[in-house]
């Protein structure tokens, strides 16, 4: 936890508390659902998705959409284009 101190005319104002967010990355197959892990935070939103393309091939040609923050979670949403006609 780092806590940093703002002070303003020479007065202590509030102290401030850095956090990180959780990341949930989230996409439907089959009709349901399947939340996906962060595998690593230092990994960025398209590199989850190649670590995950071997598992799930399908999100080879998938986009992100995101992040929707909620409760300090960052929610990504993958649309796989699979199935798609046209």
């Amino acid at each position: 936890m780092i806590v940093n101190y703002l002070v303003y005319s020479k007065k202590l104002v509030m102290p401030l508390e850095v956090t990180s967010l959780t990341r949930k990355f989230t996409f439907k197959k089959n009709g349901s659902n399947i939340d996906l892990p962060d595998p690593n935070i230092s990994l960025t939103a398209t590199e989850v998705l190649k670590f995950y393309s071997g598992t799930y091939p399908e999100l080879t040609n998938a986009m992100i959409d995101g992040p929707a923050i909620e409760n300090d979670i960052a929610n990504y949403t993958i649309s796989t284009k699979a199935g798609q006609l046209g």
